[in-house]
């Protein structure tokens, strides 16, 4: 299955350090099988960081068998608590291999606060994070299967998009 990785380097040897703490999924290497999420996020690193916008291009093998998957259907109130739990900083990712689920939309932190303040109860806040637009995330938090199920094909430089 084609993958991609939006940000502003090129990177063939795929390495878990390109990701931040407090994700939705914990530090990992993130992907995902929407070309326009990852030019999206690729546009959005590149404001930040000032560079020029780039998605890499990737081979997921087929079969991750044998390989420790966390997979969330749609939004609902195992996901919400995982979300939190890595948003907190907590390391619960770290028992995986391979998470895949949806995006948390981009008011996620002022949401968490609402629920961790227990001024909203999960069903309000799983109703404000739900991201409607198709998206995903294969979050890969082990190098060992990252350089073992992902095969570097190509890169490109994201141009005349509005972020």
């Amino acid at each position: 299955m084609r993958v991609y990785h939006g940000g502003t380097d090129i990177i063939e040897n795929s390495n878990i350090r390109f990701s931040k703490d407090y994700l939705d999924f914990g530090k990992e290497f993130y992907l995902t099988s929407y070309q326009e999420q990852a030019e999206k996020w690729a546009l959005r690193k590149s404001l930040r960081k000032r560079k020029e916008p780039i998605v890499n291009i990737y081979e997921l093998r087929d079969s991750l068998k044998g390989y420790s998957v966390l997979s969330f259907g749609d939004e609902n109130e195992k996901w919400l608590d995982f979300v939190c739990s890595c948003r907190r900083g907590e390391t619960l990712y770290k028992e995986y291999d391979i998470i895949i689920g949806r995006v948390a939309n981009d008011d996620v932190f002022k949401t968490v606060d609402m629920y961790f303040r227990g001024l909203w109860d999960k069903e309000k806040a799983i109703d404000s994070l739900t991201y409607y637009r198709k998206n995903n995330q294969i979050c890969v938090v082990q190098q060992k299967a990252l350089e073992e199920i992902l095969t570097f094909r190509k890169a490109y430089v994201v141009v005349g998009k509005n972020g």
